[in-house]
């Protein structure tokens, strides 16, 4: 990956645990420190929201898990990529700096962004 890669999670305690911590530092790779309450300032976040509501809104909900991958990834290809690009590009500049003074002000939790 580089020796640029930084790696990014939500800090969640599955990602904390001492395992997680040990592979990474035997690949060298450096851990971005993360609020575990700030899916706001992620726009993957708000990808996979994007994600979960298009599975519940589909007219057969999937009955086996070969079914429900299929619906995944169907489901995926048909997100626009406008609205994906519209997140990533929704930090930069004063709106990143309006995202994260909410942040912070939420103490990390969620914000109206």
């Amino acid at each position: 990956m580089g020796a640029e890669f930084l790696f990014m999670n939500d800090n969640a305690r599955p990602h904390r645990a001492n395992i997680v911590d040990e592979c990474l530092q035997s690949e060298d790779i450096i851990r971005m420190y993360w609020s575990a309450y700030s899916p706001d300032m992620n726009p993957i976040e708000h990808v996979w929201d994007m994600l979960g509501q298009r599975i519940a809104a589909r007219q057969s909900p999937a009955t086996c898990l070969p079914e429900f991958w299929r619906a995944l990834f169907d489901e995926w290809r048909n997100i626009p990529q406008d609205q994906i690009d519209n997140l990533i590009l929704s930090l930069p500049g004063r709106r990143k700096a309006c995202r994260c003074k909410a942040c912070v002000a939420s103490s990390g939790r969620h914000t109206p962004y």
